[in-house]
Parts: C-alpha cells; sequence; structure tokens
C-alpha cells in the first residue's frame, strides 16, 4: 500500500520518525552515562533530548495516522498499525512523564524519572519493530509494484516500471 503523505515522493512517517527514535534512544544512553559518572551534564543533554524526541514523535505521528486510515478495514496491517500507534503513544507519555519528573532539576533526575525513560525506551523498540513489521512484512507505505529495479521516485514514473539504467 502506498502512503497516502508523502515529501519528494517517499512516506512522511517513515522521514520523520528517525529523529525521536534517536532522539530518545540517546537520552537513555546519556541516562546511562549520568548514572555510570554522576555528570549533571549528561543528564540534562538527556532531559533536552527527551524534550525533543517528545516534539519530533507528535510531528510524526499525524502522518502515520494518514497512512493507518488508508489501511483496508479487516486487514492484519491495520491491527498491527492500531498496536504500533497506540504503543508509541504510551511511549512518549512516558518520556513526558520524565520530562516533567526532571522539569525543576534536570541535572538531577530521580530514579522515577529515570526508571519511566527506561521503560520507555524498552516500548520503543518493539513499537519501531511493529512499524518495521508494516514496511518490511506488510508494506504499507510502499509503493504498489515497487521492485529493485524502479526508477527514481522523482521521475514521476510508476514503481512497477524498469528504471532507464536496467534497459
Amino acid at each position: 500500500m502506498d502512503s497516502r503523505a508523502k515529501l519528494f515522493g517517499h512516506s512522511i512517517h517513515q522521514q520523520l520518525v528517525v529523529l525521536p527514535l534517536g532522539m530518545l534512544v540517546g537520552a537513555v544512553a546519556f541516562d546511562v552515562a549520568f548514572l555510570a559518572n554522576g555528570s549533571g551534564v549528561m543528564a540534562t543533554v538527556a532531559f533536552w533530548m527527551i524534550v525533543a524526541g517528545i516534539i519530533g514523535g507528535l510531528a510524526a505521528a499525524p502522518f502515520g495516522w494518514i497512512d493507518w486510515l488508508a489501511i483496508p478495514r479487516g486487514a492484519r496491517a491495520k491491527t498491527i498499525g492500531l498496536t504500533h500507534g497506540l504503543t508509541n503513544v504510551v511511549v512518549l507519555l512516558l518520556f513526558a512523564l520524565s520530562a516533567w519528573l526532571r522539569w525543576d532539576g534536570p541535572e538531577r533526575p530521580e530514579a522515577a524519572a529515570l526508571a519511566a525513560s527506561f521503560a520507555g525506551v524498552i516500548l520503543a523498540l518493539f513499537g519501531g519493530w511493529l512499524g518495521g513489521e508494516l514496511v518490511s512484512r506488510l508494506a504499507i507505505g510502499v509503493y504498489d509494484g515497487a521492485h529493485w529495479n524502479s526508477p527514481n521516485s522523482l521521475s514521476g514514473r510508476p514503481a512497477h516500471e524498469q528504471s532507464a539504467k536496467s534497459r
């Protein structure tokens, strides 16, 4: 199923999800560094990465919603997509809780703030896997007729055609 929301010929959702996932995983890495050496700088970086990750997740979500609405009712992908979306809403809520708990002192996060982030990143891995299942296994957000020799997405030619280089 081809994506319904595109930029430069590709799914906007797939383009945008990379930033929040990277920021939120990176935040947890900085939290681990904080736990290892007690550096308030590491914890402060984690806080701001969480804030950026939440903003990025909120930017990516509507485009995933648009693509999900186009999946036919009764398709396995509809259920997987709903689970993916709801999982990532919970991820954002866990990280929002972590940011809220850190707000007055981001350089010294409490155990509850760290626990929310760690739980969020574990759940984000599951949500990301579900997204991979949608794209790689169920072909959601993939051009109809796409193959290993499709023409460039900016060419205006359908994906089922052969690339000019292959003829």
